[in-house]
C-alpha cells in the first residue's frame, strides 16, 4: 500500500502511516522538519496525483509508482483562504492570489484516486464565498459540495481548538476516539477570543499553526489507512 500526503512539510501524518508499516511519502516545496527527508519529495505535488510516476526523496533515492497511490491526504495551503485573513480577500480576489489557491485546491478534488481526504481549515471553500465571487469555478469543478465533516482536536486526545474541515473520496468520516476539554480561551484587549495555543505557537508561527495535531494525525493513519488496507483485503 502506498499512500501520498501532499503539502505536509512537517510529516506528522506520514509518520502514524510509516508506524503502522504502511509505505506513505510527504511531499512539499519546504524541507520537512519531521526528521525523515528518505520519506520526503520536495517537488511540486500535482505531477504525482494521478500515479504512473517517478519521483526522488531527498536521500537520493529514486521511487516508481506503477497504477495509483492507494490514498492520498492532501493539506493544500489556506494561507489565502481561511476566514482569519478576510481583511484581505478584496485584495487577494483583484490580485489573483484566491482563484490560484482555489484552482490548486480543487486539483485534489478532480485527481483520479478512490480514496481521497483534503484537510482546510474553515474558509472560502466551506461556505457561500466561493459561489459568490467564483462562480466559474464552483462550475468546473462543483464546489456547490461542502466538506463531509469537521472535527477538533479535542475530539482525538489534543486539548486544543482548530476547526478542521475534511473533503472525502471513497473514506468514511473520522470517529472520534478521546474527547477531553480543550484550554481556556485568551481574551484580547478587543473582547474577542481565540485559542490560547493559536497566539502563543512560538517560533515559525506560520509553520506551527498548520501542523495537524497528533491526535488527529494519529487517526488520519489508523481509521482511513485501517479502511484502505480492509478493502483491499
Amino acid at each position: 500500500m502506498k499512500v501520498l500526503v501532499a503539502c505536509e512539510e512537517s510529516q506528522r501524518v506520514t509518520t502514524e502511516f510509516r508506524n503502522m508499516g504502511i509505505e506513505a511519502f510527504s511531499c512539499d516545496i519546504l524541507d520537512p522538519s519531521g526528521g525523515h527527508p528518505e520519506w520526503h519529495i520536495k517537488d511540486d505535488v500535482l505531477p504525482l496525483l494521478n500515479g504512473n510516476c517517478e519521483f526522488i526523496t531527498m536521500d537520493g533515492v529514486n521511487h516508481m509508482v506503477e497504477g495509483k497511490f492507494d490514498l492520498i491526504i492532501a493539506h493544500p495551503p489556506c494561507t489565502d483562504l481561511c476566514v482569519s485573513g478576510a481583511v484581505h480577500f478584496q485584495k487577494k480576489r483583484e490580485d489573483g492570489r484566491q482563484r490560484k489557491a482555489i484552482e490548486f485546491f480543487c486539483q485534489f478534488l478532480k485527481a483520479d484516486r478512490d480514496h481521497i481526504a483534503i484537510e482546510n481549515p474553515v474558509g472560502i471553500i466551506s461556505g457561500d464565498y466561493v459561489q459568490q465571487w467564483f462562480p466559474d469555478l464552483c462550475e468546473k469543478y462543483g464546489l456547490s459540495v461542502k466538506p463531509a465533516q469537521r472535527v477538533q482536536p479535542c475530539m482525538f486526545g489534543d486539548p486544543f481548538e482548530k476547526l478542521t474541515c475534511f473533503w472525502l473520496k471513497g473514506l468514511p468520516p473520522l470517529e472520534p476516539t478521546d474527547i477531553v476539554e480543550p484550554e481556556p480561551r485568551q481574551i484580547l484587549s478587543s473582547g474577542r477570543t481565540m485559542p490560547r495555543w493559536y497566539s502563543n505557537c512560538g517560533g515559525d508561527r506560520k509553520k506551527n499553526r498548520a501542523k495537524t495535531f497528533p491526535g488527529i494525525a494519529k487517526q488520519i493513519a489508523q481509521q482511513w489507512g485501517g479502511y484502505v488496507l480492509n478493502e483491499r483485503g
